[in-house]
């Protein structure tokens, strides 16, 4: 593509690096933010918008915006006494989107993963007992998606809050195996959250 201009070609490489765009995928949305130039315009706002405003909660790990603390950590309404753990801050918006859960939630920013180094001190994991200590949980609901990795880190939560009075689920019911959560149909995930498996 010596055709092309480099500039072109620097935002064409930096499409290709999204989730699920390939090559043609990039190439055509190049082109057409280029012939469309009201929208180039409003995402380049936007892009920086969100990166000057969007930062992770001091509580929970997931995204908020201008502020140390999430709307769902600062929203009082939500005291169902259940603390979801989820890998991602974007599978928060997953399970809220399927139904109005009332949840508070806690990211760990990842699973156990020694072939890549990803040990427990890595991740948002030791902080989950401070939290239910302080807030007063009931149950943890752990919403991982269903994989070798994730079912290793689910054991090691659960075997570090085993000394605590708290009910621990897994919403893996329904789940296929390997399937990204943020992937599941609404339904089958729907289904999942209401017949959660009892951990302890």
């Amino acid at each position: 593509m010596s055709w092309v201009p480099s500039s072109l070609k620097k935002l064409i490489e930096q499409f290709k690096k999204l989730p699920g765009i390939g090559d043609r995928s990039a190439f055509r949305i190049a082109y057409y933010l280029l012939k469309d130039r009201d929208t180039l315009k409003g995402l380049l706002t936007t892009l920086k918008e969100v990166d000057e405003r969007i930062k992770l909660c001091r509580v929970c790990h997931g995204f908020s915006e201008d502020s140390e603390i999430c709307s769902i950590c600062a929203d009082e309404r939500r005291n169902s006494g259940i603390l979801c753990v989820v890998e991602r801050p974007e599978d928060i918006y997953i399970l809220e989107s399927v139904q109005d859960l009332g949840w508070k939630y806690h990211v760990t920013g990842g699973v156990l993963s020694p072939v890549k180094g990803i040990t427990a001190d890595k991740l948002n994991i030791f902080d989950i007992r401070e939290r239910i200590k302080s807030e007063g949980f009931r149950e943890l609901v752990i919403a991982f998606s269903p994989d070798v990795e994730s079912d290793a880190t689910t054991s090691y939560i659960v075997n570090l809050l085993n000394d605590m009075d708290i009910t621990i689920s897994k919403i893996a019911i329904g789940l296929p195996r390997g399937i990204d959560i943020t992937l599941m149909d609404p339904f089958t995930l729907k289904e999942s959250i209401i017949g959660r498996r009892k951990l302890k």
